[in-house]
Protein backbone atom coordinates (compact mmCIF):
# COMPACT_ATOMS: atom_id res chain seq x y z
CA UNK A 1 0.00 0.00 0.00
CA UNK A 2 1.44 3.22 -0.84
CA UNK A 3 0.45 6.46 1.13
CA UNK A 4 0.76 9.78 -1.05
CA UNK A 5 1.65 12.78 1.02
CA UNK A 6 0.01 15.99 -0.48
CA UNK A 7 2.27 19.31 0.18
CA UNK A 8 0.58 22.20 0.72
CA UNK A 9 1.48 25.08 -1.74
CA UNK A 10 2.14 27.52 0.33
CA UNK A 11 4.81 25.08 2.09
CA UNK A 12 6.62 24.25 -1.24
CA UNK A 13 6.95 28.23 -2.42
CA UNK A 14 8.58 27.98 1.23
CA UNK A 15 10.90 25.50 0.81
CA UNK A 16 11.47 27.12 -3.19
CA UNK A 17 11.80 30.44 -1.32
CA UNK A 18 14.38 28.87 1.18
CA UNK A 19 16.67 27.42 -1.66
CA UNK A 20 16.39 30.32 -3.80
CA UNK A 21 17.40 32.74 -0.78
CA UNK A 22 20.27 29.93 0.27
CA UNK A 23 21.59 29.90 -3.47
CA UNK A 24 21.48 33.88 -3.63
CA UNK A 25 23.31 34.09 -1.10
CA UNK A 26 26.31 32.05 -1.45
CA UNK A 27 26.55 33.34 -5.41
CA UNK A 28 26.35 37.21 -3.57
CA UNK A 29 29.39 35.45 -0.90
CA UNK A 30 31.53 34.50 -3.99
CA UNK A 31 30.76 37.62 -5.33
CA UNK A 32 31.93 39.60 -2.07
CA UNK A 33 35.17 37.68 -1.99
CA UNK A 34 36.35 37.94 -5.38
CA UNK A 35 35.43 41.85 -5.08
CA UNK A 36 37.52 41.78 -1.32
CA UNK A 37 40.71 39.87 -3.34
CA UNK A 38 40.56 42.39 -6.22
CA UNK A 39 40.25 44.97 -3.85
CA UNK A 40 43.50 43.50 -2.00
CA UNK A 41 45.42 42.72 -5.10
CA UNK A 42 44.81 46.46 -6.44
CA UNK A 43 46.59 47.04 -2.86
CA UNK A 44 49.57 44.82 -3.22
CA UNK A 45 50.34 46.32 -6.55
CA UNK A 46 50.25 49.62 -5.19
CA UNK A 47 52.39 49.03 -2.22
CA UNK A 48 54.49 47.04 -4.29
CA UNK A 49 54.92 49.92 -6.77
CA UNK A 50 55.41 52.64 -3.65
CA UNK A 51 58.56 50.67 -2.80
CA UNK A 52 60.00 50.71 -6.30
CA UNK A 53 59.17 54.22 -6.85
CA UNK A 54 61.13 54.66 -3.55
CA UNK A 55 64.19 52.75 -5.38
CA UNK A 56 64.07 54.97 -8.60
CA UNK A 57 62.48 51.84 -10.37
CA UNK A 58 59.55 51.88 -13.04
CA UNK A 59 55.91 50.73 -11.78
CA UNK A 60 55.12 47.07 -12.77
CA UNK A 61 52.08 46.76 -14.88
CA UNK A 62 49.51 44.22 -14.12
CA UNK A 63 48.83 41.62 -17.02
CA UNK A 64 45.77 39.27 -16.91
CA UNK A 65 47.71 36.02 -18.39
CA UNK A 66 50.11 36.09 -15.56
CA UNK A 67 47.58 37.22 -12.68
CA UNK A 68 45.39 33.94 -14.50
CA UNK A 69 48.73 31.32 -14.19
CA UNK A 70 48.85 33.48 -10.07
CA UNK A 71 45.70 32.13 -9.76
CA UNK A 72 45.90 28.55 -10.63
CA UNK A 73 48.90 28.38 -8.47
CA UNK A 74 46.84 29.18 -5.80
CA UNK A 75 44.25 27.11 -6.71
CA UNK A 76 46.78 24.23 -7.02
CA UNK A 77 48.09 25.05 -3.40
CA UNK A 78 44.92 26.04 -1.49
CA UNK A 79 43.57 22.74 -2.67
CA UNK A 80 46.30 20.77 -1.90
CA UNK A 81 46.90 19.34 -5.28
CA UNK A 82 50.51 21.00 -4.38
CA UNK A 83 52.36 21.62 -1.69
CA UNK A 84 52.50 25.51 -0.33
CA UNK A 85 55.80 27.15 -2.47
CA UNK A 86 56.91 27.01 -6.46
CA UNK A 87 56.42 23.48 -7.67
CA UNK A 88 55.81 23.88 -11.43
CA UNK A 89 57.27 27.55 -11.97
CA UNK A 90 59.07 26.63 -14.87
CA UNK A 91 56.14 24.84 -16.45
CA UNK A 92 54.01 28.21 -15.40
CA UNK A 93 56.94 30.73 -16.90
CA UNK A 94 56.72 28.78 -19.99
CA UNK A 95 53.01 28.95 -20.55
CA UNK A 96 53.30 32.81 -19.75
CA UNK A 97 55.99 33.04 -22.31
CA UNK A 98 54.08 31.66 -25.03
CA UNK A 99 51.18 33.75 -24.13
CA UNK A 100 53.07 36.80 -23.74
CA UNK A 101 55.01 35.93 -27.09
CA UNK A 102 58.06 36.14 -24.99
CA UNK A 103 59.79 37.43 -21.64
CA UNK A 104 63.34 37.28 -20.55
CA UNK A 105 63.18 37.23 -16.92
CA UNK A 106 60.81 35.62 -14.03
CA UNK A 107 59.85 35.53 -10.15
CA UNK A 108 57.93 34.35 -8.20
CA UNK A 109 56.41 35.44 -4.53
CA UNK A 110 54.14 33.16 -1.89
CA UNK A 111 52.95 33.64 0.81
CA UNK A 112 50.42 31.95 3.09
CA UNK A 113 48.45 33.49 5.98
CA UNK A 114 48.53 37.04 5.85
CA UNK A 115 45.09 38.43 5.97
CA UNK A 116 45.87 42.13 4.24
CA UNK A 117 47.51 43.55 1.27
CA UNK A 118 50.13 45.02 3.67
CA UNK A 119 51.12 42.14 5.67
CA UNK A 120 51.78 40.14 2.70
CA UNK A 121 53.90 43.05 1.10
CA UNK A 122 55.19 43.00 4.71
CA UNK A 123 56.26 39.36 4.54
CA UNK A 124 57.92 40.11 1.42
CA UNK A 125 59.69 42.82 1.73
CA UNK A 126 61.81 41.46 5.19
CA UNK A 127 62.76 38.50 3.03
CA UNK A 128 65.93 38.72 1.59
CA UNK A 129 64.67 36.68 -1.84
CA UNK A 130 60.86 37.80 -1.75
CA UNK A 131 62.38 41.59 -1.58
CA UNK A 132 65.02 41.18 -4.35
CA UNK A 133 61.90 39.84 -6.59
CA UNK A 134 59.98 42.89 -6.16
CA UNK A 135 63.32 45.20 -6.51
CA UNK A 136 64.18 43.18 -9.72
CA UNK A 137 63.88 44.54 -13.26
CA UNK A 138 60.62 43.47 -14.16
CA UNK A 139 57.50 45.09 -15.65
CA UNK A 140 54.66 43.07 -15.93
CA UNK A 141 53.46 41.37 -12.95
CA UNK A 142 49.92 39.30 -11.56
CA UNK A 143 48.97 38.43 -8.83
CA UNK A 144 46.65 36.06 -7.35
CA UNK A 145 44.87 34.93 -4.28
CA UNK A 146 42.50 32.27 -2.69
CA UNK A 147 41.34 30.57 0.55
CA UNK A 148 41.61 27.33 1.36
CA UNK A 149 39.35 25.19 3.83
CA UNK A 150 40.84 26.45 6.74
CA UNK A 151 40.31 30.13 5.82
CA UNK A 152 43.77 30.59 5.20
CA UNK A 153 45.17 32.48 2.12
CA UNK A 154 47.10 31.98 -0.32
CA UNK A 155 49.16 34.45 -2.24
CA UNK A 156 51.19 34.11 -5.66
CA UNK A 157 52.48 37.17 -6.68
CA UNK A 158 54.51 36.79 -10.51
CA UNK A 159 57.32 38.94 -11.88
CA UNK A 160 57.79 39.16 -15.64
CA UNK A 161 60.52 41.15 -17.89
CA UNK A 162 59.12 41.74 -21.03
CA UNK A 163 60.59 43.99 -23.91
Amino acid sequence: MHTIVMIPKTFAAAILLIALTVFCNSRLLAQEQQSNYAEMKTGILELVNKHRAGMGLAPLTMNVDIERAATRHNHNMATKKIPFGHDGFSARMKVITKQLKGGTGWAENVAMGSETAEEVVDLWLHSEGHKKNIEGDYNLTGIGIEKDANDDLYFTQIFVYKK
